[in-house]
């Protein structure tokens, strides 16, 4: 397995949620932490020895992420890992009149992320340990609704992305895994009604996969960690 102290790891959407409780878990286990999101101020995490910095970040921003990598090697030198964790949903509906939440969740779900690693990307190629972990959906792996069309459809994109980026990389050491949870208890699911039986996990366990994917050597490359609530045929 991979030491966890000094490597220094990019999450984003480390706001709250699981980017939140990502960050939290990998500062304690001795990472160095470069933390983007919309508005840092809600980032509540205290820079204890320098070992963190908050660096504003916006998905919708084609500049925003060649600043955040600038920052972090401004900052720490070196990037070990990225986890792209930022995301939205708003649906999609296939008989739906209107193509806007299509275009703002491909904006944020893939875009996004495509413009970050292509900063980060040579930066970790550099290192022969690199790490990509793309914080995706079971919707990446299948439709559930059809009026969720465009949430699933951007998040087939996003797995299309970690997969390119480990073709791209793996000759340099770097591995990239999609990390696929069903429902959990963020901010984003708030509104959301679980049936009896059925409950919705807590993003800590979504915080210790990623730290799972991120520990593991070049020789154990896994693609996909599928994370699911609820018994469905496929997963």
């Amino acid at each position: 397995m991979l030491q966890t102290k000094n490597r220094v790891i990019m999450i984003s959407g480390a706001n709250r949620g699981i980017g939140f409780e990502t960050a939290k878990l990998l500062k304690n286990k001795g990472y160095l932490l470069s933390l983007g999101a919309r508005n840092t101020d809600k980032i509540d995490m205290e820079n204890i020895e320098n070992k963190l910095i908050k660096c504003n970040w916006d998905a919708k921003n084609k500049l925003s992420s060649k600043k955040w990598v600038d920052e972090t090697l401004s900052a720490f030198g070196k990037i070990d890992g990225l986890v792209m964790n930022a995301g939205v949903e708003l649906g999609g509906d296939l008989e739906g009149d209107s193509e806007e939440e299509f275009d703002e969740m491909f904006e944020v779900n893939f875009k996004g992320p495509l413009r970050l690693v292509r900063e980060a990307l040579p930066e970790l190629k550099k290192i022969d340990s690199g790490r990509v972990i793309n914080v995706v959906s079971l919707a990446g792996k299948r439709p559930r609704k059809s009026k969720m069309l465009g949430y699933s459809a951007s998040k087939f994109a996003a797995m299309s992305l970690t997969n390119a980026i480990r073709l791209a990389g793996w000759d340099d050491g770097v591995r990239a895994t999609s990390i696929c949870p069903g429902m959990v208890k963020t901010r984003m699911t708030e509104e959301v009604i679980v049936p009896e039986g059925q409950f919705k996990m807590d993003p800590e366990v979504i915080a210790q996969t990623i730290a799972y994917a991120l520990s593991l050597p070049n020789s154990a490359a896994v693609a996909e960690i599928l994370v699911n609530s609820r018994l469905e045929d496929m997963f």
